[in-house]
């Protein structure tokens, strides 16, 4: 049999392995976090959340081998059709999604809840992907750029209307993909400039961010000399300036709600009130501390046992993982997503078509920035705006979409040397 041709595949097996390891140890720390001895729950009970999580594993095992059974250009061929209908659940959930802890993010049908928003990350990396992969697709176009951008800011826009900031913010990842396919680094550049203002805008009042900016503009003026050209940049730049800590502080006071203003406050001045607002950021980072160099042990966590911590099995599972295995657990985990992460931009990289390398990039970016989200506001060092660690979190849309996610990518890089025979 040649090669590419039958039932060969050249799975990698290494990204296969990190992925049961992360799933088998975000199973036994979910039931850690929900353990507790004198209620002797076993870790297979249907009604606890370890053994749901295991019943969606068991899901994910199938879905599994439904991916390598398809052929690999079925993704490709109705990558538009599954975008289709991300879009339509992402708007069916506006009318019929009941309220969970501020956001309406939940579609219930016969007693089973699922969260369009987490497959929609799916669909959205396949029509991207197809749009790039597109006979004649430049980046460099304007017009290109735009439509590239619209595919991911439009189920953005919709997961804001349910109010679910933290997966919206992940489809910004896509602009990482888009760099990579020969975008200006201009975004990217715009993007770390409305951080620095943002962050700015909150530690420095209005009025003196003005004036400092105003001096330094000024400077600049003095220092060029009459130089028209250079005079109006740096003019156009203060006035931009201007109109960015504005939008801010609109931002800050009309649009945020009341709870998500103080979470981003909450990151620059975390001890302004420990025992209000700021409960579940310093119980969180407690619990992780407490762990010490090798942890309390499997199950015999304290913080996460009495419910100091909050959302412990979901958004602050890595709280357990810090308490019960401590540092060196923690690092043993960072260190996976690491290797995991740099595993798939490797497998893009060896695509033989942009489509699958556009989407394997899809990928990569999704999961650092939920990596980097998640444990960032466990420790503090981001806002608390409740994103799951992928494989990790007890959740059955969000294991099953990044399952999804992984697999079909390593499907098409099975298939790479196929397409390199036909090419």
């Amino acid at each position: 049999m040649r090669r590419g041709e039958g039932l060969y595949y050249s799975i990698d097996w290494l990204t296969v392995a990190i992925y049961f390891l992360m799933v088998i140890a975000g199973w036994l720390n979910i039931y850690a976090s929900i353990y507790e001895p004198e209620a002797s729950q076993s870790i297979f009970d249907l009604s606890g959340n370890s053994g749901k999580q295991l019943l969606f594993i068991g899901i994910s095992l199938v879905i599994i081998v439904v991916i390598f059974v398809l052929d690999f250009r079925f993704f490709h061929s109705f990558a538009w059709i599954f975008y289709g209908a991300a879009i339509f659940f992402l708007l069916i959930v506006l009318f019929v999604a009941r309220d969970i802890n501020g956001a309406k993010s939940w579609i219930e049908i016969a007693g089973f809840r699922f969260q369009p928003s987490e497959f929609s990350k799916v669909a959205t990396a396949l029509a991207l992907a197809s749009l790039i992969n597109s006979q004649n697709f430049r980046m460099s176009k304007w017009f290109n750029f735009v439509k590239a951008v619209l595919i991911f800011l439009v189920p953005m826009g919709m997961i804001i209307l349910q109010k679910d900031l933290g997966t919206a913010i992940v489809f910004l990842g896509f602009f990482l993909v888009m760099y990579r396919e020969g975008m200006t680094p201009i975004p990217l550049v715009l993007g770390i400039f409305g951080v620095i203002i943002f962050s700015l805008t909150i530690l420095i009042e209005t009025l003196w961010l003005l004036v400092g900016f105003g001096t330094l503009s000024v400077l600049l003026i003095v220092l060029i000399k009459k130089n028209f050209r250079n005079i109006s940049i740096v003019v156009a730049a203060y006035l931009m300036v201007i109109g960015s800590i504005y939008g801010v502080d609109y931002i800050l006071n009309d649009v945020l709600q009341p709870h998500q203003k103080d979470r981003i406050e909450l990151v620059f001045n975390p001890n302004s009130d420990p025992l209000g607002r700021g409960w579940n950021l310093t119980q969180s980072k407690i619990a992780i501390g407490s762990g010490g160099l090798s942890g309390k042990g499997f199950l015999n966590g304290t913080q996460t046992k009495f419910d100091f911590v909050p959302e412990q099995s979901t958004d602050f599972i890595f709280c357990t993982i810090g308490e019960e295995h401590g540092f060196l657990g923690s690092f043993l985990l960072i260190a996976l997503y690491v290797v995991l992460i740099l595993r798939i931009f490797q497998i893009a990289e060896r695509q033989k078509w942009r489509f699958g390398r556009v989407y394997g990039y899809s990928v990569a970016s999704i999961l650092f920035i939920h990596f980097l989200i998640n444990i960032g506001m466990t420790i503090g060092l981001m806002p608390v705006i409740g994103i799951p660690l992928p494989f990790f979190s007890y959740g059955g849309s969000s294991l099953l979409a990044f399952t999804v996610l992984l697999f079909v990518l390593l499907k098409f890089d099975g298939h790479r040397h196929q397409l390199l025979e036909r090419g």
